[in-house]
């Protein structure tokens, strides 16, 4: 049953929510003002949060901002008020705030903004935890590796393939309380001041998707940890396992990678461990099922196995899709063979082409200009050489068209034209 914590300080509207909610299945906390939601907040963690902004003794916002810095923000939170502003609305939902609910609400339009929120939460812990499900050897040692470096403060950079949920993985390692502080490249400079002040205190600083990081950032990011080394503060990147190459070619400095990667820790990809996907895709079943509150339904055992011998260049994400897509095109409660195989070729399709997968090991002009090669054959074949439908499709002008399969090294002639 989700526990939802309801913090306003009219006893009426404590009273009003509590019932609505308790009837549709919810199990609701009552607190009527900020130390009191201070309180269950230390204690437990609920599913969800619904937060007048204004209060007495500590308003809405400035409460959403200490759950934030204390690293407390880890469910998502449904502002409200009887006269809110635009300008309000988007102040909380920058600062984490699910989403913004002006009084009064319709309790049509309050349900569904709560199952919203909560169906986003679970997908995303649901993600977070498939990485680190399975039997296999390879997840065995990768849970016993998270586990190890749960108690330590020593800087990990995550490697991982597109669709192994990286970000998640460095969530796990968040010491719980401490405050969490997330840079990306584009944080340069604007947003940098402001948030290495929040890392002054303490806590996790993530540096996410560091193989984006421009050399002038790169230099930035440095120095920076060069003077922090002795403060305390837990450091976590994420990047894609070709960094390495970029390194090779001087495109990422090296001296900041050995700053990030004290400890390397590398998500192991599906294919690796192909034993797993059956319980995988089942979990990804079974909750889907639960989410929508549809029929159960089931995948057959060869339906299993043909999940198994799949292809999953884009790893866990790309499982997700096509379970989903499978319950949803499925016509009986068995998911047969049939049925997954027609999902996995589509699935396949537009991860592959020719046998060619996508280069994730290459520098991003050259891996774009690959894709972008698989993706104009791919269509070109399927419109029977035809630019007239392949530009209707892409959104490519004719004439550029023209010239971009001609500096992609595409034959047009070959192909039969309408």
């Amino acid at each position: 049953m989700k526990q939802i914590l309801v913090v306003d300080d009219e006893g009426g509207i404590r009273e009003l929510l509590s019932e609505i909610l308790m009837e549709e299945g919810y199990q609701v906390l009552l607190a009527n003002n900020a130390e009191d939601a201070r309180k269950i907040r230390r204690e437990i963690r609920p599913d969800l949060v619904l937060l007048d902004i204004w209060m007495p003794d500590t308003d809405g916002i400035t409460l959403l901002k200490e759950w934030g810095a204390r690293g407390q923000l880890s469910m998502p939170v449904i502002m409200m008020s009887g006269h809110g502003t635009i300008d309000t609305a988007v102040e909380a939902t920058k600062i984490g705030a699910h989403t913004f609910l002006e009084k009064p609400f319709a309790v049509r339009k309050l349900l569904t903004v709560v199952s919203s929120a909560l169906h986003k939460q679970t997908e995303t812990e649901m993600r977070s935890m498939l990485s680190l499900v399975g039997g296999s050897t390879k997840v065995q040692r990768f849970r016993a590796q998270v586990e190890k470096l749960k108690s330590n403060r020593t800087s990990v950079l995550i490697l991982a393939e597109p669709g192994l949920q990286a970000n998640e993985i460095a969530k796990e390692l968040h010491p719980a309380g401490e405050p969490w502080i997330e840079l990306i490249n584009s944080d340069y400079p604007e947003n940098w001041k402001v948030k290495s002040k929040k890392a002054n205190t303490g806590g996790v600083l993530y540096f996410r998707d560091v193989h984006h990081f421009n050399p002038s950032n790169q230099k930035i990011i440095k120095h920076y940890l060069n003077d922090i080394q002795s403060s305390g503060l837990r450091v976590i990147g994420s990047s894609l396992d070709s960094i390495s190459s970029l390194i090779a070619k001087g495109e990422f400095d090296a001296e900041l990678y050995s700053l990030l990667a004290e400890v390397l820790l590398v998500v192991p990809t599906l294919r690796s461990r192909p034993e797993d996907i059956p319980e995988l895709a089942s979990i990804i079943l079974e909750r889907e099922i639960e989410m929508r509150e549809i029929r159960a339904k089931r995948f057959s055992t060869a339906a299993l196995n043909a999940l198994r011998n799949g292809f999953w260049p884009g790893n866990i994400v790309q499982l997700e899709a096509v379970v989903k897509t499978s319950l949803q095109l499925a016509t009986g409660e068995l998911i047969d063979l049939g049925e997954v195989e027609d999902v996995l070729e589509k699935s396949s399709n537009s991860l592959s082409y020719l046998g060619q997968t996508l280069p994730f090991d290459l520098g991003l002009k050259e891996a774009r200009e690959i894709f972008e090669k698989m993706y104009f054959e791919y269509h070109l074949d399927n419109e029977k050489g035809s630019i007239t439908k392949v530009s209707a499709l892409t959104g490519v002008e004719r004439t550029h068209l023209y010239r971009k399969l001609k500096n992609l090294g595409i034959n047009v002639n070959r192909r039969s034209t309408k």
